[in-house]
């Protein structure tokens, strides 16, 4: 049985893999080293015998164990092939702006980190990586974007800084999207994904996305009523923007397609 993770949330509960993800990593632990690897090299989603992504990453973690640098290996080229079909290419490489380039490289980069420190010793950091793959790769990337814009001196951040107003692209992107949806958050496997999710945002935005989730309103005409905008100290604007930024992160990395 493949050993719990070890990320906690604020409440004190640790994280959780999702049903399926679980499920696959009990029966792959009862294949030989050669059939994991030959299933794992499967590139096809739809085949009977892939494995998903998230479950090659606890295979990768557990490699020190056995003291297998040839199994890291060649564990390791599999997950680094997935990690770059996850990032924006062009068929033809060329036809890639530098800035994306950058962006790409800066992503693999720090991946690499993460499972480097892991290696040495329990990242908890990558914990969110055996929850959902493409959505913490998703989270990388958002990272990574502002690290490339800042330093080019781009003015793309999420809030134009003249008006203070929310982008019409950001305003686009999220539409009608509520990660607290009650079909969604029925199941238990999704509210996993979205506490993962939750973590890596601001602190600032971690505190207005759990008052939302309790149905604490941002602002009240009731002087007496505890609000959002209240309990932070900002006013009603800036909380509505940080809430739009939050949500056009989660919806980016809670929507991604499965591994």
């Amino acid at each position: 049985m493949p050993a719990p993770l070890r990320k906690q949330r604020t409440v004190g509960s640790l994280y959780f893999r999702p049903t399926e993800v679980e499920a696959q990593l009990t029966a792959l632990e009862q294949l030989s080293r050669d059939e994991l690897l030959r299933r794992c090299q499967i590139r096809d989603r739809t085949h009977p015998d892939y494995v998903r992504t998230e479950c090659l990453v606890h295979f990768m973690r557990v490699c020190h164990r056995d003291n297998s640098e040839a199994r890291f290996a060649s564990l390791y080229r599999v997950l680094l092939e997935r990690a770059a079909r996850c990032l924006p290419r062009s068929q033809n490489t060329n036809q890639i702006s530098s800035g994306q380039a950058e962006i790409n490289e800066l992503v693999l980069d720090t991946f690499n980190i993460l499972l480097s420190c892991d290696r040495n010793e329990y990242s908890e950091k990558l914990d969110f990586f055996e929850i959902r793959f493409d959505g913490a790769m998703a989270k990388l990337r958002l990272d990574a974007q502002r690290t490339v814009w800042r330093r080019q001196n781009r003015n793309t951040s999420l809030e134009a800084e003249e008006t203070g107003e929310i982008r019409s692209d950001v305003e686009k992107a999220i539409g009608n999207y509520n990660p607290f949806e009650n079909a969604k958050i029925e199941s238990r496997d999704y509210r996993s994904r979205l506490d993962a999710a939750i973590d890596t945002l601001p602190n600032l935005q971690q505190r207005i996305i759990q008052m939302l989730r309790k149905d604490v309103p941002i602002d009240s005409k009731d002087p007496y009523a505890v609000t959002i905008s209240k309990t932070l100290g900002k006013v009603e604007k800036t909380i509505r923007l940080n809430r739009d930024k939050a949500y056009a992160v989660l919806k980016s990395i809670l929507e991604g397609d499965q591994t």
